[in-house]
């Protein structure tokens, strides 16, 4: 587990809202605290969409939404004058990134044993932080996922010249 805090709060929020840095995550849960506590439950309910719509946003074999997609949702339940009291945003590696990973790590698991690579985003006391998780599908010690998802995660943000400080 990889632990991370984020010195340029607005820098990071304005990436995380208002451009594309973070999209192609997975949303597994929202929780934003203003006047009120908003909670968003990020499973996909596919019966909602046409055969058509579900490829058209390539949901064909995902349980959770996009993050493109419930962005504007979070944006207008933050923006305003008055920062948020907290939040959290807990998202997911999608399933073509997550194999990609496996491949490029030279890790000994296929995708299938993979039940999921997390960022959880964690804002608090005027405090912005972020922590990985990683979770299999079954038992091992073998940690080398967890090394190659923290490396992957540490990478990402100085690709996209989000500066961080570890925990």
């Amino acid at each position: 587990m990889l632990a991370l805090t984020f010195p340029e709060t607005k820098a990071f929020m304005s990436r995380l809202l208002l451009s594309p840095v973070f999209d192609r995550f997975l949303l597994v849960e929202a929780q934003i605290s203003t006047g009120v506590t908003i909670s968003i439950d990020g499973h996909f309910l596919k019966d909602f969409y046409t055969e058509e719509e579900l490829e058209e946003k390539e949901y064909a074999d995902s349980s959770f939404s996009y993050w493109e997609h419930l962005r504007p949702v979070c944006l207008n339940l933050i923006k305003g004058k008055k920062t948020p009291l907290g939040f959290k945003f807990v998202f997911r590696l999608n399933s073509s990134n997550t194999a990609k990973l496996l491949s490029q790590a030279e890790l000994p698991f296929s995708p299938a044993d993979v039940a999921g690579l997390y960022l959880n985003l964690r804002y608090d006391q005027g405090k912005l932080t972020c922590t990985t998780a990683t979770a299999l599908s079954f038992f091992t010690l073998d940690k080398s996922l967890d090394g190659a998802w923290d490396s992957m995660v540490k990478k990402f943000f100085l690709k996209q010249e989000i500066a961080f400080e570890e925990a």
